[in-house]
């Protein structure tokens, strides 16, 4: 466990009671912190943010065609793609023996595109 250093804390205990109501006030409910949290564990990984980033720019992609972009197996796709699918941020279809998948929200989109744009800055 890393020690904080004693300029990174508080030298005395002192609580402003305003500022803390009102930041409690303006806090998320549990239900959208959840939401968020299940959001940003996707987010997590690379393989993910890139099979997002390529769903983003494409209305579907079939799991072939995201192993080939991605240069991985098609089992190791599969397993982020169920992933995904889990949390409920992909959504597929079969067309015969193959499998599509799309993004369910098109927010999930923004959100990506946005944080890519802000970290290019």
């Amino acid at each position: 466990m890393i020690k904080p250093k004693s300029q990174d804390i508080c030298q005395v205990r002192c609580v402003n009671t305003d500022l803390v109501a009102q930041a409690s006030e303006q806090l998320p409910e549990g239900d959208l912190l959840e939401e968020a949290q299940i959001l940003f564990n996707a987010l997590a990984d690379k393989s993910r943010l890139k099979i997002l980033a390529a769903l983003s720019t494409s209305e579907e992609l079939c799991v072939c065609d995201i192993a080939a972009l991605l240069n991985i197996k098609i089992a190791t796709t599969s397993h982020h793609l169920r992933k995904l699918r889990d949390l409920k941020i992909l959504k597929y279809r079969n067309e015969g023996k193959l499998a599509y998948y799309s993004l369910r929200d098109q927010r999930v989109a923004e959100i990506l595109s946005h944080t890519l744009n802000k970290l290019a800055q």
